[in-house]
């Protein structure tokens, strides 16, 4: 049964700012599904299109205040079958990476009596904090295989393996695993479906299990304080010279030496 982690954020659209408290950014915009974590759904989805008989179920876990059910929802829309919310206070501070691997190796634990869990595709970062560091953590405290960056993802039920194809530096890269195992995911590894009104209809109907991290015995409390949060200089606009010597007279004026 392959897991997936989808994630709440700010909308990739959305202008950032920073709260007028310099604690962090308003958050009092338009949220949606972490981009990366729509292609995790995305290829568990098509992993059951193509695996009918093997893949039973496709969960989805989300952590957040009572909004974050959308972001489930829209998962159940694409195409999951059910959901569990792991729920938090709105005023909760955002949990960091180590905090959510370890309530999913929690549900991972309990999901052990429902036939168990042999994939988790999660997204390679949220875009709020970039971190990057989930699935690796998640990997590592499990003590299953991990292939991160996906940007292919072939399953084979019969040697219970999985064969990942990586970007890197030098061109790709291919790593074979042995299931269970986490996988992350990457931009180019496929395009999420839109979900169609039909599906979005009956996702209403797929049950969302809503527990609390003391129901799973985690602590989601950061162990990181963010002590001010500040925009960058504005950018100076630029301006244009005539020649070679009004440009190093300009340099001086602002005190940069040329070096010849």
């Amino acid at each position: 049964m392959p897991h997936g982690d989808v994630c709440r954020t700010i909308d990739y659209a959305v202008k950032i700012r920073v709260n007028p408290n310099q604690t962090g950014v308003d958050t009092n915009v338009k949220h949606s599904m972490n981009p990366f974590d729509e292609i995790a759904v995305e290829e568990a989805v098509r992993l059951r299109e193509k695996l009918k008989d093997e893949v039973k179920s496709i969960k989805v876990v989300t952590i957040g205040p009572t909004k974050a059910s959308d972001t489930l929802r829209t998962a159940l829309a694409m195409g999951a079958d059910s959901g569990i919310h792991i729920e938090v206070p709105e005023s909760a501070p955002a949990p960091e990476p180590l905090g959510v691997a370890k309530a999913l190796k929690a549900v991972i634990d309990r999901e052990k009596e429902k036939g168990g869990v042999d994939l988790v595709i999660m997204g390679k970062q949220a875009i709020d904090d970039d971190a990057g560091q989930t699935g690796q953590m998640l990997a590592g405290i499990r003590g299953w295989a991990q292939a991160t960056f996906a940007s292919k993802l072939v399953v084979d039920t019969g040697k219970s393996e999985a064969s990942v194809t990586r970007e890197i530096d030098g061109g790709l890269e291919e790593v074979r695993c042995k299931l269970p195992a986490v996988v992350t995911t990457d931009l180019r590894l496929n395009e999420p479906r839109y979900a169609s009104l039909p599906n979005i209809m009956k996702a209403k109907k797929k049950p969302i299990e809503k527990i609390s991290p003391s129901d799973l015995g985690v602590d989601l409390t950061p162990i990181f304080e963010t002590l001010k949060v500040s925009e960058p200089p504005k950018r100076q606009g630029g301006q244009k010279v005539a020649s070679v010597d009004e440009l190093v007279a300009k340099l001086k004026e602002a005190g940069i030496t040329a070096v010849s």
